[in-house]
């Protein structure tokens, strides 16, 4: 598995993998999923920040962990009212805790982050047709339809329509062989 690394941009977003889009619509996570991603989260952090850095804290593992665990698992960034307080008393950490293992550790800051997953669902849910455009913000944690078409267009650099229209002719395509 591969997490977060890195600034929001398209080469990024490309190169992270949800464990939402991979598996099945269930209304529950099992203890298996939230172990196979905290060893994941483990592995990626001994490889990718620790021993490189003097000023990391035990701490920040704990909470860079937890963030993957209530993004990738628990879904929280489908709350449009999410914010630093909130996940800071899910994650039981304080906000400045939080704030700096966000910018820190993945590059951005914490409503960036937020809408990256945002996006990410709103295209997994375009490419299945599984949302009418409409239902789109509300679906994926926006508050309003106007983050949600700016986020979207920003970070897929296309609109939401455009996208739509770009899997379903991708998927009508008949495969070569």
């Amino acid at each position: 598995m591969r997490l977060w690394n890195g600034n929001m941009n398209e080469n990024n977003i490309e190169q992270m993998e949800y464990l939402f889009l991979r598996r099945k619509r269930t209304t529950a996570f099992s203890e298996r999923q939230k172990t196979l991603l905290l060893k994941a989260a483990e592995r990626h952090w001994l490889e990718e920040f620790a021993g490189k850095e003097f000023e990391i804290r035990k701490v920040d593992c704990h909470i860079y962990k937890g963030i993957l665990y209530q993004l990738e698992l628990r879904q929280v960034f489908l709350d449009p009212s999410l914010s630093l307080k909130g996940l800071s008393d899910l994650l039981e950490t304080n906000q400045t805790y939080l704030s700096n293992v966000v910018n820190k550790y993945f590059g951005c800051n914490l409503k960036e982050l937020l809408n990256g997953y945002r996006v990410e669902y709103a295209k997994e849910l375009l490419s299945s047709d599984r949302c009418a455009l409409s239902d789109l913000p509300r679906r994926c944690g926006f508050a309003s339809k106007s983050a949600f078409y700016s986020a979207f267009s920003r970070m897929v650099g296309v609109s939401p329509l455009l996208y739509q229209s770009r899997e379903r002719r991708r998927r009508q395509m008949p495969a070569a062989n």
